[in-house]
């Protein structure tokens, strides 16, 4: 299976799946005497573990990691960094009724279609919680740019609506607004690397992630050019920011500002129709521990592949202007 590995200085490859003894993340290129700690990266694993309150999945996880190379004495020495957390509380037995047929919004029939095979153990590497190994890496990578301030809210939809749609078994949507601010200008390269293109690519490889914009995005086609334009007032810095902080792919150092969008939740209790296996018509209903709003815990992973994609940003600048 490809896909596994993000970046191009600064890389990680994650690896397990949802009902697997264990997940984790490899990152490579990642420069010796950076000081780090399992603390430093268990603060982070924190903000997006399941069972925190009672509109998320009550699955009972610690996420405790475990650093297995590349760090001695609480520095990286530059040697691949491997970070582990192990599965505790998996129920597989909530899936053997399910593994022949396909759930309605999950990868079953797309992972058969193209390997033929599957763990249909909670999605298996579907599964977001592959993202354990992100947010673990985005704890490293962030102390490579400290000086970028990078957050990340939802905006829509509102708690109550969430508990709403838990009560009637279904799942609601969000938006996701990230703003990084203290940014260089100069960040990104033209053509295919363009630094919205990686920071669309990066939100879009989160699990659920279904839209991207950035600055005005969609409104710009209701504008004209003289409402969408920013005029420059200094060196990176403009009137207005409809850019979002990028022009030609290259940071402009304005903030960057950008949106992605989540869809509902695809496990549900309500009955819906699928397929099996063989193409027979069946009835479903997925029972065990769903987020009825995945956008909820999906704050802090927008806030790691963002700093993911700038932190390999600023080396290859780094390689660039030093060569």
């Amino acid at each position: 299976m490809s896909g596994n590995t993000f970046g191009t200085l600064f890389k990680i490859t994650t690896w397990g799946e949802s009902h697997g003894p264990a997940i984790g993340v490899v990152i490579d290129g990642c420069p010796a005497g950076i000081k780090i700690t399992e603390k430093d990266i268990q603060k982070e694993l924190d903000r997006r573990k399941p069972g925190q309150n009672k509109l998320t999945t009550q699955r009972k996880e610690t996420d405790k990691v475990e650093i297995l190379s590349g760090v001695f004495e609480g520095m990286t020495t530059g040697t691949p960094i491997s970070l582990m957390v192990r599965n505790e509380d998996k129920k597989s037995k909530d899936y053997e009724k399910l593994q022949n047929l396909y759930r309605p919004g999950h990868a079953d029939f797309t992972y058969d279609a193209k390997y033929g095979f599957r763990d249909h153990r909670g999605g298996g590497r579907a599964s977001a919680r592959e993202t354990i190994g992100r947010v673990a890496a985005f704890a490293i990578a962030k102390k490579l740019i400290p000086k970028i301030n990078i957050t990340a809210k939802l905006i829509e939809p509102s708690l109550k609506e969430i508990e709403t749609v838990k009560k009637q078994g279904d799942s609601i949507g969000g938006l996701i607004e990230c703003t990084i601010k203290n940014i260089p200008a100069g960040l990104g390269s033209p053509v295919f690397d363009k630094l919205d293109a990686r920071l669309a690519g990066a939100m879009l490889s989160i699990p659920a992630a279904k839209g991207f914009e950035i600055g005005s995005g969609f409104k710009s086609v209701h504008m004209m050019g003289s409402e969408n334009n920013d005029e420059f007032v200094a060196k990176g810095k403009t009137k207005t920011n409809n850019a979002g902080g990028i022009l030609g792919g290259i940071s402009n150092g304005m903030d960057i500002v950008f949106r992605v969008a989540f869809k509902p939740t695809s496990s549900i209790a309500k009955k819906q129709s699928t397929i099996d296996n063989k193409g027979n018509k069946k009835t479903i209903e997925v029972r065990g521990r769903h987020d009825p709003c995945v956008a909820l815990r999906a704050v802090p992973i927008v806030e790691a592949m963002a700093t993911l994609v700038l932190t390999d940003e600023y080396l290859i600048n780094k390689t660039i202007r030093n060569s």
